[in-house]
């Protein structure tokens, strides 16, 4: 197609081209390992595509991923990516070990939302001597490698904390939140099949106290094979009464069961394959139950790396907020920057009440330096005339992430008139599929008006028309020509692998389908998103088929 026709949008922002980043720091060590050139961006994201296998090696050196068995091989690169190829075979290593590898006092998560009095913290060498106990308890309670671990659970500490507890024993985790309904969280964990639950007594939104027990005590009848009911008190609404949920027990005595004559335990970290199983999502198309996805520590633990230290160039002086839910991707996705040392921020509540400022307030009283949230919010921040730059002071923001649907380009106007022109606005894309983006934010490329930056590295992306054709500067469906290692391992009950091929391969064979609308402009790299494909709805994020919209 003639690429003459397409349009060079509105710059927004431009990069520095000073200063070192980790993405300049790999790119340099590439290209005198290779003895190769890279004039740009562009140039090195192709380097990265054609030569993925080389591309996540580097990665996992650079990222410094803590390992206790080296692997053997990458990738074997005779199988295409409908082949779901095994990556990094040989290795061992743990999820929880690498997101707690500091073991200091700086802060690690900052925890606040609807109904709190302040904001709470805890430093690594706290939230490694949590983990620990919660290890210790779970074990004591029978829980082994590849058992499942579930939280029913707002965004809380003790949601990241009963995570990095069964990841560090081997458990897979799986949550969904408060919000969620009797039978859509049925319709989920009945499939797993968990062992353990954790959960809370209410929660608070929209300016009430909703109950939670209700709830918890149909979901806990509905789950065969539950052994233990883990509730805490997340709103103090009088003593929290449990006898009438089955196998259940305060956290407090939880805690005090994985204390060790009163003392905080070691905690050791199962080494486990690197395509071991770390987490089950959830995520639905037109027709059926939930999909159970299965999500391996490693692959989870370097596509994070990429994107967090190359992409975002967190460091240990940066603190993230992003509004979510533990139901939503982009919890875990938020949970994996503890990996490079920055701080996380978890909200749990209205990101509008109790005034449509509460997520401003915290950015500028903690000193928040990257803000996720949807694009939604953007929309209803400008439709409600706030103007936090004038009205705040922002000074340590200097990235907004944007994600859940297409931000629209007044969106672009609106961040870069009435909330901070020099900061990385980035549109990210990509889904609970491969608990990961496909595009989204770098430092080194121009922000245009209504498009997301540019592919990720190691993505190797394009559109395909109606009839399989390469297209740009026109409406495609978005695919993924090569393995990537945040590629689901299985779909759970699904030996065969049917329900994954169907999923992902039977649009374009041998070629991965996201089931997004796209359009990639060839002037700039940008793409345009323009909805799903798959006839999916996606309400901020959270991916729900026509099948569910009733039973929710």
């Amino acid at each position: 197609m003639d690429a003459g026709n397409s349009s060079e949008p509105k710059v927004m922002w431009r990069p520095c081209k000073d200063g070192t980043t980790k993405y300049r720091l790999l790119k340099n060590r590439v290209e005198k390992k290779y003895n190769c050139c890279f004039e740009d961006y562009k140039s090195f994201h192709r380097w990265s595509c054609q030569n993925y296998s080389e591309f996540w090696e580097e990665v996992w050196t650079f990222t410094d991923v803590k390992h206790s068995q080296p692997f053997i091989k990458v990738i074997d690169k005779t199988k295409g990516i409908a082949d779901i190829p095994e990556w990094f075979t040989g290795s061992r290593l743990n999820f929880a070990e690498n997101l707690l590898r500091y073991d200091d006092d700086n802060i690690a998560i900052y925890s606040t939302g609807e109904g709190c009095d302040g904001i709470a913290t805890l430093t690594f060498k706290e939230l490694r001597q949590k983990v620990a106990v919660y290890a210790s308890a779970l074990g004591r309670l029978g829980v082994k490698v590849g058992d499942r671990v579930v939280g029913y659970i707002p965004n809380c500490p003790e949601a990241v904390i009963a995570m990095l507890a069964a990841a560090s024993i081997g458990a897979i985790w799986s949550s969904t939140s408060p919000d969620f309904g009797v039978l859509g969280v049925l319709e989920r964990f009945s499939q797993i099949q968990p062992k353990v639950i954790f959960s809370v007594n209410a929660v608070h939104y929209n300016g009430k106290v909703h109950d939670h027990i209700e709830k918890l005590e149909k979901v806990v009848e509905g789950l065969a094979d539950i052994q233990k009911v883990i509730v805490f008190p997340f709103v103090s609404t009088g003593p929290c009464e449990i006898r009438n949920i089955k196998h259940s027990i305060l956290l407090d005595d939880f805690y005090k069961f994985g204390l060790e004559n009163g003392e905080i335990p070691n905690l050791t970290f199962e080494q486990l394959p690197f395509n071991h199983p770390l987490y089950i999502m959830f995520s639905s198309g037109t027709t059926g139950a939930p999909k159970c996805i299965v999500h391996s520590a490693g692959g989870t633990l370097l596509k994070h790396l990429e994107e967090h230290a190359i992409q975002s160039d967190l460091t240990r002086d940066d603190i993230m907020l992003y509004y979510s839910t533990v139901g939503w991707m982009m919890w875990n996705w938020l949970v994996s920057v503890l990996a490079v040392g920055a701080a996380i921020v978890l909200y749990d509540g209205s990101p509008i009440i109790p005034q449509p400022s509460i997520l401003w307030d915290i950015v500028d009283h903690i000193g928040v330096t990257v803000l996720g949230t949807s694009a939604k919010w953007l929309a209803v921040m400008e439709d409600r005339d706030l103007k936090p730059g004038t009205s705040h002071k922002l000074e340590r923001l200097r990235m907004i992430l944007s994600t859940g649907s297409p931000l629209m380009p007044r969106s672009y106007d609106y961040v870069y008139r009435d909330i901070k022109p020099d900061l990385l606005l980035a549109s990210i894309t990509g889904g609970t599929d491969i608990i990961a983006c496909f595009m989204g934010q770098t430092w080194e490329c121009p922000v245009y008006r209504g498009e997301v930056q540019q592919m990720l590295l190691g993505c190797d992306m394009g559109t395909l028309d109606i009839n399989g054709k390469c297209v740009l500067d026109e409406d495609g469906e978005l695919v993924c020509f090569t393995p990537f290692p945040s590629m689901p391992v299985r779909f759970w009950n699904n030996p065969d692998g049917t329900k994954y091929k169907k999923a992902y391969f039977n649009s374009y064979p041998g070629v991965w389908a996201h089931g997004d609308h796209c359009r990639i402009n060839s002037q700039t790299g940008g793409i345009t998103m323009l909805g799903r494909s798959d006839g999916t709805l996606n309400p901020n994020g959270v991916r729900f088929g026509s099948s569910e919209i009733y039973h929710i």
